[in-house]
């Protein structure tokens, strides 16, 4: 009588089935994706979800940090690369434009639509910190060009740093509900026009 050997868990590609969880969470938001959906898109069982990812809000934060590694980076870049605040949040808010409508994945940005009418407050409130720290790190740069002269003095960092984050998250829902990157473009050019002026007598 033959021995029966026993079965060993189906492996699996991690990235892919992270990266499928991304878009599933991006799509549809934390609270309408359900266990169900996640296992279904990755393409495997719910005990092997939860052996390598944990529960939905462990995983959902992996997906957090894997979206802002991969698709959210370019804020970050134009924050360090560009000389002044105004040359950075002028490139944020026009690559925001292109990645936002990206017809590659879902459309806006997870971290501003993701957790939207969601009832578990350590979710909302953990994209609600990612949201202000991006925030001030507008405001800083802001503030650095006020302290160097290449925003007027009375610049109010803060009230500008905000706009500059509204307009961001404005363009994310226009984008899911279906405006095109040259149309948000434009947004981009009229949102530009309310910035300061540099203060005369400073190169451009």
């Amino acid at each position: 009588m033959a021995t029966r050997q026993r079965g060993r868990p189906r492996s699996f590609d991690r990235e892919k089935a992270l990266h499928e969880a991304t878009m599933a969470f991006w799509e549809h938001g934390y609270e309408a994706t359900s266990i169900a959906d996640l296992t279904r898109v990755m393409g495997i069982g719910a005990p092997s979800l939860y052996a390598a990812f944990g529960d939905k809000k462990v995983l959902f934060a992996e997906v957090v940090e894997s979206y802002a590694g991969r698709y959210g980076d370019f804020g970050r870049r134009a924050l360090a690369e560009e000389r002044t605040a105004r040359a950075a949040i002028g490139r944020l808010l026009g690559e925001a434009a292109v990645e936002y409508t990206d017809p590659e994945h879902p459309r806006g940005c997870l971290m501003i639509s993701a957790a939207a009418n969601c009832t578990a407050a350590d979710v909302r409130d953990a994209l609600r910190e990612r949201r202000e720290a991006n925030l001030a790190a507008f405001e800083s740069r802001i503030g650095a060009d006020v302290a160097a002269g290449e925003l007027p003095p009375g610049t109010d960092a803060r009230a500008l740093a905000r706009y500059a984050g509204a307009v961001l998250q404005g363009m994310s829902q226009q984008a899911r509900d279906g405006a095109t990157a040259g149309e948000l473009g434009g947004v981009v050019e009229v949102a530009m026009r309310a910035w300061p002026d540099r203060p005369a007598g400073r190169g451009a």
